[in-house]
């Protein structure tokens, strides 16, 4: 699986104009599942997510994770991280899980994060999403597991 993990200020989805899932100060992660992936990758990443330490300590060295900070955790399905995009001019997906598994292992990782975390919300798995955040820092990093 992969998370494209983002800290954000604030951070917001939308479906047909539709506020599904919003945080404050916390994490927007996309997800991608791909064919090899099971739970206990599920639960991997999401272990990486909830204690990567990427929010500031009193010294404003990233020191900090999410359990530690108590900050929101909005989990948005993201396909496209999937993509093969090694050659040629349009990305292959090959690689990514089919539609049923996917779903079933992004709703079993954001049931296990409901457990773990604070305040969680999600995306809506294969609907047309908009999402709007506030990139805290810029602080952006792509995991995997």
């Amino acid at each position: 699986m992969i998370g494209l993990l983002q800290r954000v200020s604030r951070a917001e989805v939308t479906v047909e104009g539709e506020s599904i899932g919003r945080v404050g100060r916390g994490l927007l992660v996309l997800v991608g599942v791909q064919k090899d992936d099971d739970e206990a990758h599920a639960d991997r990443l999401l272990e990486r997510l909830l204690t990567y330490r990427v929010f500031p300590d009193a010294a404003g060295k990233m020191n900090l994770s999410l359990l530690d900070t108590g900050g929101g955790l909005l989990l948005v399905p993201q396909f496209t991280l999937a993509a093969d995009t090694h050659k040629g001019r349009r990305p292959s997906f090959s690689a990514a899980a089919s539609p049923d598994q996917g779903a079933r292992l992004f709703g079993y990782m954001l049931d296990q994060a409901r457990r773990r975390a604070g305040v969680v919300s999600s995306g809506r798995f294969g609907a047309d999403m908009q999402v709007s955040l506030v990139n805290d820092g810029p602080v952006t990093f792509w995991l995997a597991s």
